[in-house]
C-alpha cells in the first residue's frame, strides 16, 4: 500500500493506564519489571500519527524495553505533578526526557490544565495588570494567547516571556531531582537551541527554551542529546504518517518517520553506554 493511502487510515494508539499514574499512555501495556528505559515527553514522544515512534525504534536497537510515557502537549507540570508516574519511572534503568517548551506550565501569570498543559485556564491578577486591555476569556490554548499578547506589545511580552523562562528552569530542576535513574535530556526540534531570551519563539518548539536554560538544567542530567531534524526529514512532510484527512495540517507540523529514526540513532549509543554501567 502506498504512503499516500496510509495517511487516510488513522492510528489506534491502544491507550493504557499504569497503576498510580493519572495519565493515559500509548499502548500496548508493558511490564514495568526488569530492565527498561522510560521515555517521557510530549506529542513527539507519544508518536502522534507515527506507527513506530522513536521509543519503539530504540527498543529494537537496544534490545531493552523502552516504555513510552509520552503525553500529547505535555509540559513539565504533567510529569512533575504525577507522583504515581514518578514512582513508576524510578524503577527504570535510564530515562529519556524530551525537553518541553516553557509556555505549557502554571506560572505567576496564568494557570494551565494540570494534565493537558496546553489548555489555558485562567489569567492571574499580575497578567491582567500587564495587559489590562485584553479579555482573557476568549483564550482556550496557551499558544493562541501568547501569540496575541506578543502582537499587542512586544515590550510587555518580554516581561512575560522571561518570567516563564525562570519558572521553567526551576520546575525542570525539580523534576530532574525527583528521578533516581540517570536522565538523558533530548532536544528534539528543527533548530538548535538559540542564544538569549528571544532565541526560541512561540512557534519554535520547544518554545522559549534557550541554550542557557538547557545548560542550567542539563547539569542535573547524565547526558544532553541534541536531535536537530535534518532537512531531508523535514522534506518528507507527512509521508508515511497516518491521520484523518482533517488532521493533515496538524500532522505537517510534527516530526515524521525519518525524524524519529534520527532521534533513535542519536539516543541509542548514549543509552547503550548507560545500560552497560
Amino acid at each position: 500500500m502506498g504512503f499516500e493511502r496510509l495517511g487516510h487510515r488513522p492510528l489506534d494508539y491502544r491507550p493504557v493506564r499504569y497503576d498510580g499514574s493519572k495519565l493515559v499512555f500509548r499502548g500496548p501495556q508493558r511490564r514495568l519489571t526488569g530492565d527498561f528505559v522510560a521515555c517521557l515527553g510530549g506529542t513527539e514522544t507519544y508518536g502522534t500519527f507515527i506507527d513506530r515512534p522513536y521509543p519503539d525504534l530504540m527498543e529494537r536497537s537496544l534490545g531493552t524495553a523502552c516504555v513510552n510515557f509520552g503525553w500529547p502537549n505535555a509540559g513539565v507540570d504533567a510529569f512533575l505533578k504525577d507522583e504515581g508516574l514518578l514512582d513508576l519511572v524510578s524503577a527504570a534503568r535510564a530515562v529519556v526526557l524530551q525537553v518541553p517548551g516553557a509556555i505549557n506550565l502554571c506560572n505567576p501569570f496564568y494557570r494551565v490544565h494540570p494534565r493537558r498543559n496546553d489548555r489555558f485556564l485562567e489569567a492571574s491578577p499580575r497578567l491582567r495588570r500587564l495587559y489590562p486591555e485584553v479579555d482573557f476569556t476568549e483564550f482556550h490554548f496557551t499558544r493562541h494567547m501568547m501569540q496575541r499578547l506578543a502582537d499587542i506589545s512586544p515590550d510587555r511580552f518580554a516581561v512575560l516571556r522571561e518570567g516563564l523562562q525562570e519558572v521553567w528552569v526551576a520546575r525542570m530542576q525539580a523534576l530532574l531531582e525527583r528521578m533516581t535513574a540517570p536522565v538523558v535530556l533530548m532536544w528534539f526540534s528543527r533548530h538548535l537551541p538559540g542564544l538569549g531570551h528571544e532565541a526560541a519563539g512561540i512557534a519554535d518548539d520547544p518554545a522559549f527554551v534557550s541554550r542557557a536554560m538547557l545548560r542550567a538544567v542539563g547539569a542535573r542530567a547524565a547526558h544532553v542529546v541534541e536531535v536537530v531534524i535534518s532537512p531531508e526529514a523535514c522534506a518528507q512532510g507527512t509521508r508515511g504518517m497516518r491521520f484523518d484527512p482533517m488532521q493533515e495540517g496538524v500532522a505537517a507540523d510534527l516530526p515524521g518517520l525519518l525524524a524519529h529514526s534520527e532521534a533513535s540513532r542519536a539516543l541509542s549509543p548514549v543509552l547503550e553506554s548507560l545500560l552497560r554501567e
